[in-house]
């Protein structure tokens, strides 16, 4: 078993094999050491599947991943495939510094790189964190190995002084109330004992469960299993049958590869879903740095067309009322698709070789609960939940979560308050001598790709405590940064360019006038072109990363329009 000397791909453990001028030495060391791990000779001449396994013992949404990595394990093992389990990245936002976002392009070279290297003729992948799934796809299509998608699931809501709780609308909404005297120390403690009680990703419609969703509709999930409980016995089924998928994509020759599965019609299927959702603003970089893999652009000025097209259907938080749990007794995204039918483009592939077309076929009659999912005649909004901003302020975009913002605050002028950076913000910020007013716009500068902090989830800037204990809800926010998917206010996200490449956001000063307009899709800067040449001749740019990950990031990391990829991992001339 050697490779085929005329260039055909080799299989199972041939592939792959380490040069050492001696292909069939390396092939019989390879076997040497599997046989080490107690494999039978059979065994290893079987299909190779690999299990990407993204656990980690500080990852509560992954701390469940033990029993998926068994439940695919099975599958393949009773479809004639040989499992075999590897580690890769693990990324989970409350673990990390700066942030989980600096380290979504790690995980998706060392995804890449495994999936290229060892000797895998398809592979499992196993994500749920809002970073992980976005990393693995990326991933996935670079390297175009054929592979199966398994989300870990939303965690389950529990059950707290007569309301329910999960992670992290509710985390948000408590503390909130704590800053603003309305919630003591006590129950805050009570509080953050019961909002995240079982294994998975936050259990409403953030950025983890928006990509879960995204990732079905792109189609590299089983359909039907983007929402189901991480804790729910059909998440184990629906990992086991992703492995016995995964043998099959191994073995068949006609199979679809991940670049057949991210194409333009693909990914404007994808945006009309995150509208209908209300779903996450970091699913839009993220979004645009899977299709950037595949060499696609993705426009914002074409989300916008789509945003006023398509309605939002589905009632959960933050948007909304509901928890992902409801979402997936409601019908999830078969629901939401078929009633998104006639504005999709249903003749896309699947990874498991059927078309959009032929699924929604398949479950035309399949059960929908309308209280959570609307049908697209009785819309939540008429209009999709985001939109991009351009202007003086943000040349090449930025963002509105529309649909988790309040509707008076759309078209505004206001004063400026500017915070020059995370640590200025977090100093000044509660202060009782803050100038600032429930009329101001909130700005906060170099928290975007290259500002030194991996572009944090620091755009849901706090309201500042004087005005939140006056009883101030909501007030315009502006930055280069993401916001938590879960989380909501009128905030203006992803400034293009950011601040630290000195776009227009760095020359602005507390007293500036700033300018939105939802409705014109605006939003400038009123200063006079004279004075902004003044300030753009006096800026300094931060100072070079000097060494390591620090340096590579700082030297390669694109804008977020490019979804903050970077330059050397897109298609070549992109």
């Amino acid at each position: 078993m050697t490779d085929d000397p005329k260039g055909h791909d080799p299989k199972g453990l041939a592939r792959n094999t380490s040069n050492y001028g001696d292909r069939d030495f390396a092939l019989y060391l390879r076997r040497t050491f599997m046989l080490s791990m107690g494999w039978s000779r059979e065994a290893l001449t079987r299909p190779t599947v690999g299990i990407c396994d993204t656990g980690s013992g500080l990852n509560n949404c992954h701390r469940h991943f033990p029993d998926l990595v068994r439940s695919a394990e099975r599958g393949i093992l009773a479809s004639g495939g040989l499992p075999l389990q590897f580690p890769t990245v693990s990324v989970c936002e409350p673990s990390l510094s700066p942030c989980s976002m600096y380290y979504r392009n790690l995980a998706a070279i060392d995804t890449e790189e495994m999936m290229r290297a060892q000797p895998l003729d398809a592979v499992v992948l196993l994500g749920g964190c809002d970073k992980t799934v976005p990393a693995q796809l990326m991933a996935a299509v670079s390297a175009n190995v054929p592979c199966v998608l398994v989300v870990g699931g939303p965690m389950m809501a529990m059950r707290f002084e007569g309301e329910r709780l999960s992670a992290c609308t509710d985390c948000r909404r408590f503390w909130a109330r704590f800053r603003a005297g309305d919630v003591d120390a006590a129950r805050i403690e009570r509080v953050e004992g019961n909002l995240a009680t079982t294994a998975g990703s936050c259990g409403v419609m953030g950025t983890a469960s928006t990509m879960a969703c995204i990732a079905e509709v792109l189609g590299f999930t089983l359909p039907g299993t983007a929402a189901i409980p991480a804790v729910h016995a059909d998440r184990m089924r629906a990992a086991e049958a992703s492995g016995a998928l995964a043998v099959r994509l191994a073995t068949e020759k006609s199979i679809v590869r991940p670049r057949e599965l991210v194409t333009p019609e693909s990914v404007e299927n994808a945006l009309r879903v995150l509208l209908a959702l209300g779903g996450s603003t970091n699913a839009i970089v993220h979004l645009a740095a899977i299709a950037g893999r595949a060499g696609i652009t993705l426009d914002l000025h074409r989300l916008n067309v789509l945003s006023d097209e398509t309605p939002v259907l589905v009632d959960l938080k933050p948007t909304g009322q509901g928890y992902m749990e409801d979402f997936h007794a409601a019908g999830a995204m078969g629901a939401v698709l078929r009633q998104l039918r006639p504005l999709l483009h249903l003749d896309v592939p699947t990874v498991t070789g059927e078309t959009l077309r032929e699924r929604l076929d398949r479950e035309e009659d399949a059960f929908v609960d309308h209280s959570v999912i609307r049908p697209a005649s009785d819309p939540i909004s008429p209009v999709g939940g985001l939109v991009a901003l351009f202007g003086s302020l943000a040349p090449n975009g930025a963002i509105l979560k529309r649909s988790a913002a309040d509707a008076t605050l759309f078209e505004k002028e206001a004063r400026a308050v500017v915070f020059s950076s995370l640590p200025d913000m977090a100093e000044r910020i509660d202060s009782g001598d803050l100038d600032v007013t429930a009329d101001d716009m909130l700005v906060l500068q170099n928290a975007g790709p290259k500002g030194g902090y991996g572009m944090p989830e620091a755009g849901y800037l706090p309201i500042p405590k004087k005005l939140a204990r006056a009883g101030l809800k909501d007030m315009v926010r502006i930055s280069d940064a993401r916001m938590s998917g879960t989380a909501f206010g009128t905030i203006v996200l992803h400034v293009a360019p950011e601040s630290a490449e000195g776009g227009p956001l760095a020359l602005v000063r507390t007293g500036d006038r700033i300018r939105l307009s939802v409705k014109e899709r605006r939003i400038d800067l009123l200063v006079a072109e004279d004075e902004l040449a003044r300030r753009r001749a006096a800026w300094v740019p931060p100072a070079p990363a000097l060494r390591g990950w620090d340096k590579l990031w700082q030297r390669e990391v694109l804008q977020a329009p490019e979804g903050v990829d970077f330059a050397f991992l897109r298609p070549e001339g992109q």
